[in-house]
């Protein structure tokens, strides 16, 4: 068994409060925890509008499955949504 993780950072340009980043931010988290089955929160830069710091959990049969699912999370994210740019990402294998 491998435990993935992966940190998305992502720069939100168009939000003006923090309730526009929530509306942004939680239909993410909801469909990546939906289509993905994996285990995701909002770790960093709750009080900041432009940044969010998303943190992502996966677990697999082996190492190679579980970086690939995060390596395809990451792109689908850059996809995804046009007013949230991934910065950065990182992939860790934990065990």
């Amino acid at each position: 068994m491998a435990i993935g993780h992966l940190t998305l950072e992502l720069y939100l340009p168009l939000t003006s409060s923090l309730k526009e980043k929530r509306g942004i931010v939680k239909p993410l988290i909801a469909r990546l925890r939906r289509d993905y089955n994996v285990s995701v929160c909002e770790a960093e830069g709750q009080d900041t509008l432009s940044r969010a710091v998303l943190e992502v959990v996966c677990v697999s049969q082996n190492g190679a499955l579980a970086y690939r699912q995060l390596e395809k999370i990451a792109t689908r994210v850059e996809n995804w949504r046009l007013d949230a740019e991934v910065v950065d990402y990182l992939i860790e294998m934990v065990a």
